[in-house]
């Protein structure tokens, strides 16, 4: 069993400018470290190119080809705006997310170097019912921290009222600006994923086997990867005692 039942699912996601016209970002948790680069002319995506180091399904490295539908994308402060362009579900979840957050740092500009860096922990314990507070860091400092129970958000207000399930990204890219809805929806994204942590997900052989409950949401998940794609056993990792081991080679 490769499970972690005791203490917190940690996400790391860094974007770099690396020089005029390139974005390198990077993200890695307990079960994935995807990286994506990104060329523009400061107007338009040139191109996306990403590739996966630690992967959980066979399938997840060839998510790297239907990336590059963003290429030709005005760059743009909304991290979701790449969803504007090609369908999130015809690609990996992760790559796509990370290729948004590449395209606003884009936008926003700067010298080389100029980096943006979200940390995020999300304790065990919510599925069983448990109260636990996830936090979220943007560049060292602590913006969020919400109070989940169960696979709802409890507080604060307007987290606790938003629609958790089925609209909660969309409510967040409209109820803020583009810089304050991003950090909502990188914590709300890793909420999910960090689900994860202490259940046996190397006990699972095809991803056929999620089929009732993971049907079409993303890359790996379409009919035509779902029936041939394995899992790809040993891969997760406990960063709980040393977050700073993620992304600890780049970029």
């Amino acid at each position: 069993m490769t499970a972690f039942p005791d203490g917190a699912y940690r996400r790391r996601i860094r974007v770099v400018i690396k020089e005029p016209g390139v974005v390198e970002g990077a993200l890695e948790d307990d079960f994935h470290h995807f990286v994506v680069m990104l060329r523009h002319d400061g107007e338009r995506v040139a191109a996306a190119d990403a590739g996966a180091r630690r992967w959980p399904w066979s399938t997840c490295p060839g998510a790297a080809e239907p990336l590059h539908a963003i290429e030709g994308m005005p760059l743009a402060p909304r991290c979701l705006a790449v969803g504007d362009h090609a369908d999130p579900k015809r690609n990996c979840t992760h790559m796509f997310d990370l290729a948004g957050l590449a395209v606003s740092h884009a936008f926003r500009g700067g010298p080389a170097g100029t980096m943006r860096q979200y940390d995020v922990e999300v304790p065990a314990g919510a599925q069983a019912g448990a109260e636990i507070d996830v936090r979220l860091w943007r560049d060292g400092v602590l913006v969020h921290t919400w109070t989940l129970a169960g696979r709802g958000c409890i507080a604060p207000s307007p987290f606790s009222e938003a629609p958790w399930r089925g609209g909660f990204l969309r409510w967040a890219d409209r109820a803020f600006d583009p810089d304050d809805a991003e950090a909502v929806i990188v914590l709300r994204r890793a909420c999910d994923i960090g689900m994860g942590r202490g259940m046996d997900l190397d006990g699972v052989e095809r991803a056929q086997e999620l089929e009732p409950i993971m049907k079409g949401i993303c890359f790996t998940m379409q009919p035509e990867h779902i029936a041939v794609a394995l899992r790809n056993k040993g891969t997760i990792r406990d960063f709980d005692g040393d977050p700073a081991a993620m992304l600890a080679d780049g970029p």
